[in-house]
């Protein structure tokens, strides 16, 4: 533990000014604009893609595979950053996300594409990690408050540009710049990194646990499959569904097992001793689950029920974002002028469920204007959890830990998505076909027996009292959606009533009698 402490002190001492953590912040927001808007470029495009390689069988796996590797490398980058160094894990991650950017323009065939995927989200999983971990490093938690409007602020561009940069970009350049646009953006990245940040070198004398990479691995992926192919590809009772979760439940059984013998486990069991660091997993797997369960279903809904336009799908959201973006900022300066946090899971967590629950009050009567109001309590919600859960899971760990915490956050966020999309999706696809068959009996039942989500042109072909129908149907899936994800989030608010408010690092200035008292990480963890 001396060893530690007398690490963490040098760390502390060898912080940047305050103009040197600018400069670095905007080339780390420029990393994490890099992974966000991805998908999005990459979803605006797929149809052009398809059009010109083929392969529509496998084109769920362009996705699959990229988000499979994400999350699967997710826990690895955050230790090797741990135990090697943040800045070299960092970088290494920018090159292999660039080297899969290039191959995948280059992509001749969906199977090379799919491949080049992968390659591209083993990258992916080390970003959003690296800047996490890295400002954990820099900024100590009373003073990252002021810091939370910008990773909003990026999120909601990456969300609102992205469709839009997509499909400028597919249709004036073509598709494979929607992959090459990373270049440019990502090298700029990779040198402003380089030549500006400085932190202290590691250097351990452990190597990495490969059984429990392996088992994590293989536990996550079956947990991604069962969530993307359930329901769609396979029915929930396949055998094949059956079988995937009977081997996740193995691995991950098995992987903790292993943490409890690894000299330098991937994921620290003991991190979990920390009450807030468990609440914030826990909040943050529930915020994933209905976050992107709405990002799914509001433009569906919008385009489907209210008729607005695809081509702008990104700005049908921005109610939503912008809220988040404003409250995210005042919670940050909130938080660093009175270093207090507690109430922010506990008022986000009540203005989730009530904008959940407003959202499923919609039907085929409710005007853009009610929709954006209610998009905008949801999105002042969301605010106040996104940022606040990584903060207060960092603070509750010891700075040795910074990488494993911030990439363990990152999952749990991430698999609650999965399993949001999924259990959703299967809840909205099986109302709007329940619907469709009974309200426009057999040429219902063909029109969405392929996928109930219908694009503008399906639906520009459907006889009138069809699309009627499909309306209404499409009124009540989202309904269904929304009222589900308002009852898993009454979850994040009792899990925010335990979060114990523990003093953040780097907090007030201390007494002149205390200033020689060691600043010992360990004093700030708390346990259960």
């Amino acid at each position: 533990m001396a060893q530690t402490a007398k690490a963490t002190s040098g760390e502390q001492v060898k912080q940047p000014q305050p103009r040197s953590v600018r400069v670095v912040l905007m080339a780390l927001m420029i990393a994490m604009l890099l992974a966000m808007l991805d998908n999005m470029i990459v979803g605006t495009a797929m149809p052009t893609i398809v059009g010109e390689l083929g392969g529509l069988a496998h084109l769920s796996w362009v996705v699959t595979a990229y988000t499979l590797a994400t999350a699967a490398s997710t826990p690895i980058w955050g230790k090797v950053g741990d135990m090697y160094g943040r800045k070299g894990a960092f970088l290494t991650s920018i090159v292999i996300f660039l080297i899969g950017s290039a191959l995948s323009g280059m992509a001749q065939d969906m199977n090379q594409l799919i491949g080049f995927r992968a390659v591209q989200g083993l990258g992916a999983g080390g970003l959003m990690v690296g800047v996490m971990a890295i400002i954990g490093d820099l900024i100590p938690p009373r003073e990252r408050g002021k810091y939370q409007g910008m990773m909003a602020g990026v999120m909601a561009l990456a969300m609102i540009g992205g469709p839009l940069v997509g499909g400028t970009i597919t249709d004036h350049l073509g598709w494979r710049w929607a992959f090459y646009i990373n270049l440019p953006i990502g090298a700029v990245a990779l040198i402003m990194i380089t030549i500006v940040l400085h932190l202290p070198k590691k250097r351990s004398s452990g190597s990495i646990d490969y059984l429990g990479a392996a088992l994590l691995t293989v536990g996550i992926t079956s947990i991604v499959l069962v969530t993307t192919w359930g329901g769609s590809q396979y029915a929930w009772g396949s055998a094949v569904i059956m079988e995937l979760i009977a081997l996740g439940v193995a691995a991950l059984v098995g992987f903790v097992f292993s943490q409890t013998r690894a000299r330098e486990p991937i994921v620290p069991l003991h991190i979990f001793r920390s009450r807030n660091f468990t609440l914030m997993s826990i909040i943050g797997f529930l915020t994933g689950f209905v976050m992107f369960g709405a990002v799914l279903f509001l433009p569906l809904y919008q385009q489907s029920v209210q008729g607005a336009s695809a081509t702008n799908s990104g700005l049908l959201l921005l109610p939503m974002l912008l809220s988040m973006m404003v409250v995210s900022l005042i919670a940050g300066r909130v938080t660093t002028n009175t270093g207090k946090y507690k109430v922010f899971p506990l008022v986000g967590s009540v203005l989730v469920i009530a904008g959940l629950y407003l959202l499923s009050t919609m039907d085929v009567d409710t005007t853009r204007f009610t929709s954006g109001v209610y998009m905008a309590v949801l999105g002042a919600g969301m605010g106040c959890l996104m940022q606040i859960t990584m903060l207060v899971a960092q603070n509750s760990v010891e700075m040795k830990d910074m990488g494993v915490a911030s990439s363990s956050t990152t999952l749990f966020r991430t698999l609650g998505s999965s399993f949001g999309v999924a259990i959703m999706g299967a809840l909205f696809n099986n109302k709007v076909t329940h619907i469709m068959a009974e309200k426009a009996g057999a040429l219902g039942g063909k029109a969405t027996e392929q996928s109930a989500q219908l694009d503008a042109a399906a639906m520009a072909k459907l006889p009138a009292p069809v699309r009627e129908a499909y309306e209404y149907a499409v009124s009540s899936g989202t309904h269904a959606a929304f009222l589900l994800g308002s009852i898993v989030a009454v979850g994040a608010l009792i899990a925010a009533v335990f979060v114990k408010e523990v003093a953040l690092r780097g907090a007030a200035p201390a007494p002149k009698d205390a200033e020689a008292a060691p600043q010992s990480d360990a004093a700030v963890v708390e346990s259960v």
